[in-house]
């Protein structure tokens, strides 16, 4: 929770930062900060230095997640559809990563060895950067135009091919990373659908994840199958606690829902190129509310593990497509800012989906389900009211 709660205070001021020096600062700059915080947890001396020292790392992830501003500012518009989704991949590799960490790791090393080892990959990444430029679109709305044509030539020479002959010419914005933007007339009932979207993506999204291994931790599990660690316990029985260690095959389940956000990909691509962003997340988010509803009703261990996979892959692919949206609908000058905004809104609702898929969890399972369902509903209900499809066009430059 601290992690979101540092990411919600620094998503706006990276989204800022970003519009106003670059991208690419901001990116680098977060994988530092979240890398360097993240090694100093595994060396907390003491609760209360743990609990900051996450926040801090939540503040390097915020700028870390402008990394899909300065992706998206790079692929034309007929691929964004195709090349965008494709991000998820390299997601639930690293979701993996993790829950392999926590089975080979924790028992024997524990959980400070895990985080030491977790922060190798983003080492490797600060000195990989130095091959990826700077967003040309960021450039020559900052008035650097040179550096903005190098950029062009550079891709241009990867590419083999040439650039067309001729300028750029475009006059320099002022107003860059100004929240005026975000609640103007053009963009006003766009950004607060949008919150609420990102509100919603997380809610659902760190609820599907914080259940699964709730209903498997707590014995909450309805399953007619059920070995002699998964009895069926829906209610804790005079205020006693029914935890259990993970088990290899825990960690199994885990695994293959996991493979779920990357399963319907081919699905996700499909329905973006056929039926835009907007009733993409209509449909994602109605099919979601209905897996998580039935995630209560009793059926094997095997059924349980399907419907956590088809649930993971529904909730991953709403979370994807609600950040491609995000980087299409706002203009380059406040595109970081705007996608800073709605990442912060993003971890009010992962703050708060531990303490419905958590602590109501132990109470009443359908009683936790219900408020992802309803969430689900509701916000698929607003995206009628998108003013805004981006399917198939360029992305703006100006406001």
């Amino acid at each position: 929770m601290m992690v979101f709660l540092g990411f919600m205070v620094c998503g706006v001021l990276g989204g800022y930062i970003a519009d106003r020096y670059g991208r690419w600062k901001v990116v680098v700059g977060g994988f530092v900060w979240s890398a360097y915080f993240s090694l100093l947890t595994s060396f907390a001396p003491s609760y209360g230095w743990f609990i900051f020292l996450r926040a801090m790392v939540g503040c390097g992830v915020a700028g870390v997640s402008q990394g899909f501003v300065l992706k998206t500012e790079f692929i034309p518009a007929k691929y964004r559809a195709i090349l965008l989704p494709l991000a998820t991949i390299f997601w639930m590799l690293g979701s993996m990563l993790i829950i392999i960490l926590g089975m080979l790791v924790v028992p024997t090393w524990g959980w400070r060895w895990m985080i030491r080892i977790s922060v190798t990959p983003s080492i490797i990444l600060i000195f990989l950067f130095k091959f990826i430029p700077e967003s040309a679109r960021y450039n020559v709305s900052a008035g650097k135009t040179e550096a903005a044509m190098k950029t062009l030539h550079w891709i241009a020479k990867m590419n083999r091919a040439s650039l067309p002959p001729g300028r750029l010419v475009e006059p320099i914005t002022r107003e860059r990373g100004s929240w005026r933007i975000l609640l103007s007339p053009s963009f006003r009932r766009t950004s607060v659908l949008l919150w609420y979207s990102w509100f919603v993506a997380s809610f659902i999204y760190y609820g599907s994840v914080l259940s699964s291994s709730e209903l498997l931790e707590k014995n909450l599990l309805c399953v007619i199958d059920a070995d002699k660690e998964h009895q069926v316990k829906h209610r804790h029985e005079d205020g006693l606690c029914y935890c259990i260690p993970f088990g290899y095959s825990d960690y199994q389940t885990l695994l293959i829902s996991c493979l779920g956000e990357v399963a319907l990909v081919p699905a996700n691509i499909a329905l973006l190129n056929v039926f835009g962003r907007k009733m993409t997340l209509t449909v994602l988010q109605l099919l979601a509310a209905f897996f998580f509803m039935i995630l209560n009703i009793c059926s094997t261990m095997f059924g349980f593990t399907v419907l956590l996979f088809l649930l993971r892959s529904l909730v991953s692919m709403n979370f994807n497509v609600v950040y491609i949206y995000t980087a299409e609908v706002y203009p380059t000058v406040a595109r970081s800012l705007g996608m800073g905004f709605c990442t912060s809104f993003s971890r009010i609702g992962g703050m708060i989906a531990p303490f419905i898929a958590q602590v109501l969890m132990s109470q009443s399972v359908i009683l936790a389900l219900c408020p992802f369902a309803v969430a689900c509903v509701l916000c698929a209900l607003g995206n009628f009211l998108m003013p805004i499809e981006t399917k198939g066009r360029a992305l703006l430059q100006n406001s």
